[in-house]
């Protein structure tokens, strides 16, 4: 099967918004990739952990497809939804419903002319805060210095929603905090490609904005 590296956003068939019914019990905790791929930090994450959900939001429609079987084929927790984030993720979830929220290697769309295709912005951020419990977790990573500087930007402006961490406009000075590892995390890894690393705190739940 052959997997589009990448796909624009701004094409009109991933403007429509796509309405989702996520049965989630109660008592257990979710936990959401953004930009999923082929899941394997979530497949991680739900081995160190089977009682956890873990959803990932993915754009590329086949990679969805795959994940799900395997999901399916190991029996484990994990779902993959077709989705543009941008779009779908407002109302996605109950508010306060996740535990953490994952953004992993988002947006090859690096140049200054691409901008528009990103996907971390204020509004994304604003949608994250309403989803995430107080005291729950935003985790950032990319290995793209301008890419983590614009996405810190976006989360710390609003500093009344996230805590960060490390201290105001600060990276995460130590390795990934979860113990699992995305594809194109250990492909960096391995080639000694620096990672910048953002962790946040959801302060109390308000209204956002």
């Amino acid at each position: 099967m052959r997997i589009r590296q990448h796909v624009n956003p701004l094409r009109t068939e991933y403007q429509r918004r796509r309405s989702f019914a996520l049965e989630l019990p109660e008592g257990r905790e979710v936990e959401l990739e953004i930009g999923c791929a082929d899941a394997q930090f979530l497949f991680e994450r739900a081995a160190q952990d089977s009682q956890r959900i873990q959803v990932g939001i993915e754009i590329r429609e086949e990679l969805v497809r795959a994940v799900n079987a395997q999901a399916a084929a190991r029996g484990v927790e994990v779902r993959a939804l077709f989705s543009n984030v941008n779009v779908d993720l407002d109302g996605m979830f109950p508010p306060g419903r996740l535990a953490r929220c994952f953004v992993n290697f988002p947006d090859p769309w690096f140049k200054t002319r691409q901008k528009k295709r990103r996907v971390v912005d204020d509004e994304l951020i604003a949608a994250i805060a309403r989803a995430v419990r107080e005291g729950g977790e935003l985790f950032f990573q990319s290995d793209i210095f301008e890419l983590a500087l614009e996405a810190m930007d976006a989360i710390e402006t609003r500093d009344d929603l996230f805590e960060n961490a490390a201290g105001p406009w600060s990276f995460w000075r130590a390795a990934n905090p979860y113990g699992v590892r995305s594809r194109r995390e250990e492909q960096c890894e391995g080639d000694g490609s620096p990672i910048w690393r953002i962790l946040y705190y959801r302060r109390d739940q308000r209204v956002v904005a």
